[in-house]
Formats: C-alpha cells, sequence, structure tokens
C-alpha cells in the first residue's frame, strides 16, 4: 500500500512514519519542505521536498497514493485542503484540532474558535474537505502528548468532544484502523481525544 504523508517532518508526522514503516506492507511517501533533510529515499521511502501548497508539486508526489494522511498545521492549510480537493485522492485523513466549532467547554474553552484566532485556517481547511466529493474522514485532536494508544474517547461533530489533550499513541491507532479499513469513519468528521470529563 502507498501512503502520502504531508507534514511529515512534523511532531506527529515523524512518529506516524516511523510506526507505519514497522509494517512492511506500506511504501510511504513523506511529504514537507524538509523531508529531503529529514528522510533519505529507500525502496520503501520516497521524500518529496516540497511546498504543499504548488498544487502542480503536490499532485505529483501523490501520484498513486492509496491513502493520504494530512497532518500540516499553519496558515497555509486552506490552500493545501483546496489542492487536496483538486487533486482527489482515493482516500483522505486530515488531521485538524479540537475547538474549531468551539465545540469544547469548560477549561478547553480558551483552545475554541472564538477565542483562539490561531484555529481559523483549521476551520477554514475542514470546511473545504467537508464540502468536498473526496472520501475523507477529518480527524480533529487535542493536544498531542505521549501516552496509551487505548486512552481516547471518540465523539462525531455536533457533540461535545471528552477533552482537549490526545495522546500520540491513540491518534495514530485510529489512523491506522482507518487505513487497514478504508470504510471506516468515511465522511465522517471526529474527535479524538481523552475523556477528562
Amino acid at each position: 500500500m502507498n501512503i502520502g504523508i504531508l507534514g511529515a517532518t512534523g511532531n506527529f508526522g515523524r512518529l506516524f512514519s516511523a510506526k507505519l514503516l514497522a509494517n512492511p506492507n506500506y511504501h510511504l511517501t513523506v511529504i514537507s519542505k524538509s523531508a529531503g533533510n529529514i528522510f533519505e529515499d529507500s525502496f520503501r521511502v520516497t521524500a518529496k521536498t516540497i511546498d504543499a501548497t504548488n498544487h502542480k508539486d503536490l499532485k505529483n508526489a501523490l501520484e498513486g497514493a492509496d491513502i493520504v494522511y494530512c497532518a500540516v498545521s499553519g496558515p497555509d492549510q486552506a490552500a493545501i485542503a483546496r489542492n487536496l480537493v483538486e487533486i482527489n485522492p482515493k482516500r483522505l485523513i486530515y488531521m485538524t484540532v479540537v475547538g474549531i466549532y468551539n465545540e469544547l467547554e469548560g477549561e478547553g474553552a480558551e483552545f475554541n474558535l472564538e477565542n483562539e484566532k490561531e484555529q481559523i485556517p483549521n476551520r477554514n481547511a475542514s470546511d473545504l474537505i467537508e464540502e468536498s466529493d473526496l472520501n475523507y474522514t477529518v480527524l480533529r485532536c487535542g493536544y498531542l502528548i505521549n501516552g496509551e494508544d487505548n486512552d481516547y474517547a471518540i465523539t462525531r461533530k455536533g457533540e461535545t468532544p471528552k477533552g482537549y489533550v490526545s495522546t500520540f499513541e491513540s491518534v495514530e491507532k485510529i489512523a491506522l484502523e482507518i487505513i487497514e479499513n478504508p470504510e471506516l469513519y468515511l465522511k465522517e468528521n471526529i474527535s479524538i481525544t481523552r475523556d477528562m470529563s
């Protein structure tokens, strides 16, 4: 299986790429502005040092991908999401954060869009993905920490997330489940966080 990882040199992207490489059936195309500085090409890894806001470069990089995991952050997310919609990969997991719908309550409410304007690119990109015809899953996570892979609760869009913290391991677990079963959470927007209720 060919898996494209956007944002492969970020904190999550590096860990998830290493996790995927533990499975000999996966070939990775790792994509970021500095991919070539972190990853070396091999028979199972292709490093693409590109700017994902460049439609042509991103399309070329994702050619042949069976599934794409997008773990980008920052102000360029809407441009990247727009490119993904036009490229139309077979299956997309788009990683973003809780709070983009002002859905957090209690202590976590400070991370809601209405209180945190840095959330605007996250919301805009998610809207573009959801309004498209893509076979997507929007995966909303909390602040990422190390922990257990079973330390999570899943909620759907419109429901209040159980917390505002997520473990790297639990997000990896759900992502791997989707990769192995692409019908799982198809065209859904879910949050995965620790149960802090």
